[in-house]
């Protein structure tokens, strides 16, 4: 799991797996947003799987997908929304993470 700083509340990885849910808490994120929809990859965790680790772990699970490519002003308006609540730093995540990165620059400009 490779997971790359856009500031200091946001980071971005590529596709995690329930069993990373344990040690994404230790590094001391306080959520996680699926920014990949269902079903998008091979042997990709479902979002429900990603959620119920989440909330073992005491971490929230959110679920924004986004088809690559499509992102749109909605979208920006409840990842913001959504940022605005969040008490601690965030993990968004999709395929390799660039989606998330660009959603999160709509985000602050929406």
């Amino acid at each position: 799991m490779s997971i790359r700083s856009i500031d200091p509340s946001f980071h971005v990885a590529g596709q995690i797996q329930p069993s990373h849910l344990k040690e994404i808490a230790d590094l001391g994120f306080k959520t996680v947003i699926c920014m990949r929809p269902d079903r998008e990859g091979f042997r990709q965790p479902s979002f429900e799987e990603v959620a119920k680790a989440a909330q073992e772990a005491g971490i929230e699970a959110h679920y924004l997908p986004v088809v690559p490519g499509s992102f749109s002003f909605d979208q920006a308006l409840r990842l913001k929304d959504l940022l605005k609540l969040q008490s601690g730093p965030v993990l968004a995540y999709c395929a390799s993470g660039q989606r998330c990165a660009t959603a999160y620059e709509m985000a602050k400009r929406a």
